[in-house]
């Protein structure tokens, strides 16, 4: 398994990747959470629709472990895309991933049939604002509550184009981690 090291605009930051962490980001969109304790919702556009990615500045090498904590935060590149009513994640360092069901009303978020966590609904505030995604947990337990943490420990930065000026005249760079495999 080859290593592809890009560099971020943070400074001493990589974001490793590899082509099974791609291999697993592309396979989440084959599936579709199962509804265990909530029906899943209409797949219908949402306005947080999209792909958005964090890169946690930690430098310390992820402690191996044989089962590690879901959404337990470690440095490297996280990466989440909602896209009706599915939300995905994945830790590209070492392939972790979960998807789940999400819905959206005005400005709460609730997350739920995650098959870390069942029987737990969490739920949010989300604010879009410059090109960044930002949650405020409202109540959320899942996986000892480190979904929550995980999720709202620093801004998601948007992989969209900001708007069609930028798209049609190119004058926008995704962030690194952006790329689809």
């Amino acid at each position: 398994m080859g290593e592809a090291i890009v560099a971020s605009s943070a400074p001493e930051s990589h974001i490793p990747t590899s082509t099974a962490a791609d291999a697993r980001w592309t396979g989440l969109f084959d599936r579709t959470p199962y509804p265990f304790t909530t029906p899943l919702p209409p797949a219908r556009k949402s306005p947080i629709d999209g792909t958005y990615i964090k890169i946690d500045p930690r430098t310390a090498t992820p402690f191996p472990c044989r089962r590690c904590p879901d959404y337990a935060m470690e440095g490297g590149l996280w990466k989440i895309s909602f896209e009706d009513g599915i939300f995905r994640i994945i830790y590209s360092v070492n392939g972790w991933r979960s998807l789940g069901s999400f819905s959206v009303s005005g400005e709460q978020l609730m997350l739920f049939n995650d098959p870390n966590c069942i029987y737990d609904v969490g739920v949010y505030n989300w604010k879009l604002e410059s090109g960044q995604l930002f949650l405020t947990e409202i109540d959320d337990v899942c996986s000892i509550h480190l979904r929550a943490e995980n999720l709202i420990n620093q801004p998601w930065l948007s992989c969209q184009w900001p708007d069609l000026i930028a798209l049609l005249t190119g004058d926008w760079a995704a962030p690194a981690g952006c790329e689809e495999p």
